[in-house]
């Protein structure tokens, strides 16, 4: 983490040297985007921590561990086509779902159709994109975080 702060500052002294007026410009924005987003990120970590304190570990074990198999994999990807969360807080929640027993084949149909896929969003991809092309695009992506999924158990069984 200090190598990316480090190399982070570097990045941002040597932007000052070259315009020092667009790089405060740049940071004053950038700071801008952060407070903007900041009360929804901490709102979902709210509820994340709720969420995984009202949920017992064994539940998460019985659920999503590993002898699970196929039906931890629909289970995480039905709960993560269905939830909608930014990915900066979806990987530490990742995380914590793996400490807590769930296997590597569901937390990664999770993340993948957390990102992928959009059940809750689907009114505005219709409006958008029309009913026969979001409810393709949802589908091959679903497919694909399946398939994601299984090749990353897969990749972590052989380690």
């Amino acid at each position: 983490m200090a190598v990316f702060s480090l190399a982070t500052l570097g990045i941002i002294l040597v932007s000052a040297a070259i315009d020092r007026k667009r790089t405060w410009a740049g940071l004053r924005e950038g700071m801008t985007m952060l407070l903007s987003v900041l009360p929804t990120f901490l709102t979902v970590l709210v509820l994340a921590a709720v969420a995984l304190y009202i949920i017992p570990p064994d539940a998460i074990k019985d659920h999503l561990g590993q002898g699970q198999g196929v039906r931890g994999i629909v289970i995480a990807a039905g709960i993560g086509s269905m939830a909608l969360m930014p990915g900066f807080v979806a990987f530490p929640l990742a995380a914590i779902l793996i400490k807590q027993g769930a296997s590597i084949y569901a937390v990664s149909a999770f993340i993948t159709t957390l990102m992928m896929v959009g059940i809750i969003t689907l009114p505005a991809e219709f409006r958008y994109l029309g009913v026969k092309a979001a409810v393709l695009r949802n589908a091959i992506s679903l497919i694909a975080a399946i398939i994601v999924a299984v090749l990353m158990g897969l990749t972590y069984a052989w380690r």
